[in-house]
């Protein structure tokens, strides 16, 4: 089976209901799975010092080190994601995220039992030249324009855990819901 446009709906996919759907590993593998694909992750886990804005939106110093979590997503096998995150060592260490598979519901889940739940979400989307490398992996030409979403999850007392870095290969289709009132 393959998709030709993969839903990203930032209304609902942070819910916790959403992400721990089923045995879900979190809101990307719940969004896979309802578009009747098989999705997987490769996920190396590493302490390493974030690009420089990352280590600014999280307040740690330009060369200080935080726990990484890159990403490989699939969905059936075609890789049609890269994901970054970091996250401050401390909360890392308090929700014992620094492994790959973080368990039900992803690392949001995780941050959320120890007292670190993300309760407001901003996410920047800009369109970005696809570096070399991305384009091997994502199967573009370099220079391609792909889109490219920093997601930065706070606490309620304002403190950033944890800021993704997302880059999109072609074919996603992003929605957001904006209350008026």
């Amino acid at each position: 089976m393959t998709i030709e446009k993969i839903n990203r709906d930032s209304s609902t996919r942070y819910l916790q209901a959403r992400r721990e759907e089923g045995q879900s590993r979190g809101a990307f593998d719940t969004e896979i799975r309802r578009l009747g694909a098989v999705p997987r992750v490769e996920t190396a886990v590493e302490r390493a010092a974030p690009p420089a804005y990352v280590a600014g939106i999280l307040g740690i110093e330009a060369g200080a080190v935080a726990a990484g979590r890159l990403r490989r997503m699939f969905a059936n096998d075609r890789l049609i994601q890269l994901a970054d995150s970091y996250i401050p060592l401390d909360v890392a260490e308090a929700a014992g995220i620094e492994q790959p598979d973080p368990g039900r519901g992803g690392i949001i889940s995780r941050m959320a039992e120890a007292g670190y739940e993300q309760t407001e979400i901003t996410e920047e989307i800009e369109q970005v030249p696809a570096t070399g490398t991305e384009a091997e992996l994502l199967g573009v030409d370099e220079g391609t324009q792909l889109l490219r979403i920093t997601h930065v999850g706070r606490t309620a007392e304002g403190r950033a855990v944890e800021v993704a870095v997302h880059t999109l290969a072609p074919g996603w289709v992003l929605r957001y819901s904006v209350p008026t009132s």
